[in-house]
């Protein structure tokens, strides 16, 4: 779609979208965040697909929000919601598999949790980091992290904000697949190719189904995470652990 986001088409059905901004950590560039939203507009206008393969490049899935990103959060001049990435898994027609191969830093990670077929590498870091710059987090994580990976599990991933790699969620019992680096993309096309088998409509109409309960859920979700940020996001704490984080050059 552009040079952050590339769509290709697997045959059988299978599309797969690929972030591969990897000069940027594939973080939530302008570009980044444009070329998602047109793929999975793409995707939804198009009758041919029967699911997506939702990747990264190399060592990186998806890195969360930028510099910049986070600032203009702090300043009041956007909010998490105002592109709504993090719903395009959930609200795309077909089934989304999130083939989660590099690390996946707080937005990005939730982003792939809005998937219905989620897979991790035992080498990346996974993170709902959120807490570390001093707010709570966003991106209906607190609604879709218990959800898919548990309470006690999602409640200590957020508010310890710590860093996990893969093998260590799988220890810990994540309902996922957690394969080697080199084997997860493979593994992904294999998923693919058994739900391509099933009648798109089919597909869809589970999908739909399935969904449901999120999809209903999340608008609540989202309003008290924003209110929460209405408190806590506009100090000076927040915007100190932001530079410290990113350095003082914006």
């Amino acid at each position: 779609m552009n040079d952050a986001v590339a769509v290709s088409e697997l045959g059988n059905g299978i599309v797969q979208v690929q972030m591969k901004d990897k000069l940027n950590g594939n973080t939530f560039t302008p570009s980044l965040c444009a070329g998602l939203v047109e793929a999975f507009a793409a995707i939804a206008a198009s009758s041919d697909h029967k699911v997506v393969i939702l990747t990264g490049i190399d060592s990186y899935f998806c890195s969360g929000g930028t510099k910049d990103g986070l600032i203009s959060l702090v300043e009041g001049t956007a909010r998490f919601t105002d592109a709504q990435l993090y719903r395009l898994p959930l609200d795309c027609p077909i089934p989304v598999v999130a083939a989660m191969q590099g690390h996946a830093i707080g937005g990005g990670f939730v982003l792939g949790l809005f998937a219905d077929v989620v897979m991790l590498s035992r080498e990346s870091v996974y993170t709902a980091n959120f807490m570390k710059y001093g707010f709570t987090p966003g991106f209906g994580t607190t609604l879709v992290l218990p959800q898919k990976i548990g309470l006690a599990l999602a409640a200590e991933m957020m508010l310890t904000a710590a860093t996990y790699r893969g093998e260590d969620l799988q220890r810990r019992g994540v309902p996922f697949q957690v394969l080697p680096r080199h084997e997860l993309l493979q593994r992904a096309y294999d998923v693919a190719e058994t739900i391509a088998e099933k009648p798109r409509q089919a597909l869809a109409a589970l999908k739909a189904h399935a969904a449901t309960p999120l999809r209903e859920n999340l608008g609540g979700y989202v309003e008290k995470e924003l209110g929460m940020h209405a408190q806590l996001l506009h100090t000076a704490e927040v915007r100190a652990r932001i530079e410290q984080r990113f350095g003082s050059q914006r």
